[in-house]
């Protein structure tokens, strides 16, 4: 059965049942004028308020965006550095690129993706406002101090619940347990497939593009080296130690490259270190990254090495084939052996918790 909605027009009463007046003309016309502008436009202003990160793109700040009325909202502004380009005009045609990009993940608004709000220019030099994200990124949180900070805040009684169900030492950093890990596993995964069914590569995953936010869940930021599939730029940009073997041997990149760079930093939650760590020629990454697959019972705390389901997945991540890996972010998380498998496997074992408010609740006990 099929209904029609009418929508009957009505006074809108006072509380007090007086009629309401009606507003002076001037006022009312520029309301009326203000409907029918085809091109409104206005003014915005910033203030920068604190340097949030900096890296080979340019500088981020935590900005004010003020309103009328005193209405203020935090945002994140990238400015973006002309510095690394030969001339002005190979940054403007980085810069093109990246505004495409943009505006086609500000429309993806996938929970688990950064949300692009506008791209600028400002005397020729571009910035990208974005959404600020309370909370911390992966390489801040995992380091001792952040894990020291934590103990000194809380119970022995809490400090063993933290370190059996969310986060212990490593060898070298922080790690976190198995089923908080696969948490954000799975939100980066969302994040990913949402990007990839639009045919766009991340192209720079690691744990300082990995945010936990106040609320529980994980993010995945700074879409600077993010690339269309279809039209990859033939200079691309990249964090070495997290790059697909693939990308590093300069062949075409794919959504299973994402996938490498995702599982690279799966093993580095869990193992508490990074698998690459103090490398730094293209030679010595190559090597290890192909030979990973046979150093993870070396790597990983044995509470991991001894689920075979885990284990599969972090392999079926971390290939140095990309034809090994999983076919793309939604089947690492959803076929048998992907990540949804094990945190079914932790309910069945009642090894199960409610993670996004266990990351909410120790991140509130970092403050």
């Amino acid at each position: 059965m099929n209904f029609t909605t009418y929508q009957q027009e009505s006074p809108t009463a006072m509380l007090d049942g007086a009629a309401p007046t009606r507003c002076c003309d001037v006022l009312l016309s520029q309301y009326n004028a203000s409907l029918e502008e085809q091109r409104p436009s206005w003014t915005v202003h910033h203030r920068l308020t604190r340097l949030l990160g900096s890296g080979g793109q340019g500088i981020v700040f935590l900005s004010e965006r003020r309103g009328a009325d005193n209405f203020t909202l935090p945002v994140a502004i990238k400015v973006f550095s002309p510095e690394r380009f030969e001339d002005a005009r190979c940054y403007e045609e980085a810069m093109a690129r990246i505004a495409a990009v943009a505006a086609r993940v500000a429309q993806i608004q996938q929970d688990n993706l950064i949300d692009v709000h506008n791209f600028v220019d400002r005397n020729r030099i571009r910035l990208m406002e974005m959404e600020w994200i309370d909370g911390y990124d992966l390489s801040r949180l995992l380091t001792p101090d952040m894990l020291a900070r934590v103990r000194d805040r809380v119970s022995n009684r809490r400090w063993d619940y933290l370190n059996n169900v969310i986060v212990t030492a490593g060898p070298q950093q922080p790690r976190l347990k198995p089923g908080i890990a696969i948490a954000v596993l799975r939100d980066c995964l969302a994040a990913l497939a949402a990007l990839h069914r639009q045919g766009i590569l991340h192209a720079d995953l690691k744990p300082s593009n990995i945010m936990l936010k106040r609320t529980g869940n994980a993010k995945i930021i700074d879409i600077g080296a993010a690339c269309e599939m279809a039209h990859a730029p033939a200079r691309r940009s990249c964090t070495p130690a997290y790059a697909a073997p693939e990308v590093l041997e300069g062949a075409d990149a794919s959504p299973r490259s994402d996938l490498a760079s995702l599982g690279y930093v799966l093993i580095e939650m869990l193992a508490g270190v990074s698998p690459f760590a103090g490398m730094e020629s293209y030679r010595e990454l190559l090597e290890a990254k192909r030979n990973l697959w046979h150093r993870l019972p070396h790597l990983l705390p044995q509470e991991v090495v001894c689920n075979e389901l885990l284990m599969n997945l972090c392999r079926g991540l971390i290939a140095a084939d990309p034809m090994r890996r999983f076919p793309s972010a939604e089947a690492a998380d959803l076929v048998k052996e992907g990540a949804a498998s094990f945190q079914r496997q932790l309910i069945k074992g009642d090894l199960a918790s409610e993670y996004e408010n266990e990351i909410r609740v120790w991140l509130g006990e970092l403050e």
